[in-house]
């Protein structure tokens, strides 16, 4: 998970008027979310859901954040055993309870990543960086 984050993280860091900030869901605090553009959420699968430290970053945010960022861009890519549909769900429905604008098909790698999706992050990292950007997303 955290080889998939750093490649999205160098894709995005790739639009050189974008700051990025690459954190773990323990260590991302309500300024966090509040004062970003842009957001990506990487999250494995366990047991059919999304990571509980995922959700937990929800939990700790939601009441504060819900009505700040409606519209945020957002992606998910998530990394599962044998599917990884149940964790992007899961986000997807947290998401819309922020109101937030999905700007890309979610990334879902079944197995070890490959090197072609590694590239795809980083391509992912880079479109999500770029429409905030232009102002697309």
């Amino acid at each position: 998970m955290e080889l998939m984050a750093n490649r999205l993280a160098e894709g995005a860091v790739k639009e050189k008027n974008i700051a990025v900030t690459l954190k773990k869901a323990a260590d991302t605090k309500l300024d966090d979310l509040l004062n970003c553009n842009g957001i990506a959420i990487g999250s494995p699968e366990y047991f059919g859901t999304m990571a509980g430290m995922i959700k937990d970053f929800f939990d700790r945010t939601y009441e504060a954040a819900q009505k700040k960022t409606i519209g945020l861009p957002f992606i998910v890519f998530v990394c599962a055993g044998n599917d990884g549909r149940g964790a992007i769900t899961q986000i997807e429905r947290i998401a819309a309870g922020y109101k937030w604008r999905k700007v890309q098909e979610h990334t879902r790698i079944v197995g070890t990543p490959t090197e072609q999706n590694l590239v795809d992050l980083e391509e992912l990292g880079q479109v999500l960086s770029a429409g905030v950007d232009l102002g697309i997303f």
